[in-house]
């Protein structure tokens, strides 16, 4: 967990609101442009009931995080996977806690999914490439009518070191499928889970293609098609893009941010 003060901006006399920042992030992102999952919700999803000076972020909209985030005193907690992935359903269980916890805390939540994948600046995907050392990163890939919804760019090293190389950045062992050449020289990646994007990748002339999880069937078809993949983890892959969204929110609001890390391994 990492925290931050932003420099002063609209925040050095009215403090901004969970509706203001989720407007201008809704902009920032091109929220309204990008088709996403049918109950993904992109944007505000709970508003909060005080003015932000403290803003956290975290991958998943679970328990632990929205916890986290509240004993930390955030007045709002941004994250990439949101609250409502199945759509409409019985306030009970799980569910029941998420939101009886944000709404006593008094916490606002803002989610982006595809939007921040996407985002060519402080998206998951081009944010992932300059950690590995990615140069001359280009759009890759369409996924529900988004074009360039991954990157793919030019490496030099092999493919036990750039295995290496993801280790690192996504704090855990990656699954490497020797499918390709073991020096790599163009990588494509679509952070999450876009196992269903291996044959785009081989097509577009990569030789190794990153993502965070794939099925089991995925391995046959990387051999097939001379390609190495690497499955780096769906949350380790998925860290970077929310990180920078709220640094720059707090930034440009006048807030602190702090990020927190709750892995899952998977």
């Amino acid at each position: 967990m990492a925290r931050s003060r932003g420099a002063s901006g609209d925040g050095a006399g009215r403090r901004a609101g969970c509706r203001e920042i989720g407007a201008w992030a809704d902009d920032l992102l091109r929220v309204a442009e990008i088709e996403d999952y049918p109950f993904a919700l992109n944007g505000l999803q709970v508003d909060g009931r005080r003015p932000v000076v403290r803003i956290g972020a975290a991958t998943d909209a679970c328990l632990a995080t929205i916890d986290l985030a509240a004993e930390a005193g955030c007045d709002l907690l941004m994250v990439h996977h949101g609250l409502f992935w199945g759509g409409a359903r019985p306030l009970v269980g799980p569910s029941y806690e998420r939101f009886r916890r944000l709404f006593e805390s008094g916490m606002g939540l803002y989610s982006a999914h595809l939007p921040l994948d996407a985002h060519p600046r402080i998206g998951n995907n081009v944010l992932l490439a300059a950690e590995l050392r990615v140069a001359a990163v280009e759009p890759f890939g369409s996924f529900k009518g988004n074009d360039g919804i991954g990157v793919i760019g030019a490496v030099d090293t092999s493919r036990g070191e750039l295995a290496a190389r993801a280790e690192v950045v996504c704090g855990r062992t990656p699954i490497v499928i020797a499918g390709g050449p073991e020096r790599v020289s163009r990588l494509a990646i679509v952070t999450g889970g876009a196992g269903s994007m291996i044959e785009a990748a081989a097509m577009a002339g990569a030789d190794t293609f990153l993502t965070g999880e794939g099925n089991h069937h995925t391995y046959h078809e990387a051999m097939e098609l001379g390609i190495n993949v690497i499955y780096a983890g769906h949350y380790g892959t998925e860290t970077l893009g929310v990180r920078a969204l709220a640094k720059r929110a707090a930034e440009h609001f006048g807030a602190e941010h702090t990020f927190f890390d709750v892995p899952t391994g998977l």
